[in-house]
């Protein structure tokens, strides 16, 4: 399992861009996370699903409302990733009206969740192979914090634990 001070794995996530502008093409287009971390803080989460309850209710809630501190404390951007298609993380992103604030970014393969170490096997539940939730802040591409989730619960990687993490 990755760990503080390791850097992110190579890994290519996809983001669905409603509007084109700002060189970006109109449906799904490639995130180089190595490229797009760089020389940046980002506020990482990641959870298991799309549209599932606790994910919808509280975690990108959470992110979505804390944005403006997150901003204040040096983060540069949000990002949230899922092992989900990226136009299943555009429609939530319109769901949840994350706007400029949370990046959806789809991990569809599951690619970066097995890359981190950071899978959930929710076979059994007819959801497949998933992220686990967890939370890092991640600065110029490496580890700086990394707050994991044991399971069904929902207690470290909230926006709250990380903005306190990002202002240490």
């Amino acid at each position: 399992m990755i760990k503080v001070g390791d850097t992110l794995p190579a890994a290519t996530l996809m983001e669905f861009s409603e509007v084109e502008g700002n060189g970006c093409s109109l449906g799904p287009n490639p995130v180089d996370v190595a490229k797009a971390t760089a020389g940046k803080t980002i506020a990482l989460f990641a959870l298991p699903g799309a549209f599932t309850p606790t994910c919808s209710a509280k975690h990108v809630p959470g992110y979505v409302e804390k944005f403006p501190e997150l901003k204040a404390a040096g983060v540069d951007e949000i990002w949230c990733v899922s092992v989900n298609d990226a136009f299943v993380m555009g429609a939530w992103a319109r769901d949840q009206n994350t706007g400029s604030k949370v990046r959806m970014l789809a991990d569809g393969s599951a690619d970066f969740a097995k890359a981190t170490g950071l899978t959930l096997d929710l076979t059994a539940r007819g959801m497949g192979l998933r992220s686990n939730r967890y939370s890092m802040l991640i600065k110029d591409g490496k580890v700086a914090n990394l707050n994991v989730e044991a399971p069904g619960k929902f207690e470290v990687s909230d926006a709250a634990t990380l903005l306190a993490q990002a202002k240490a």
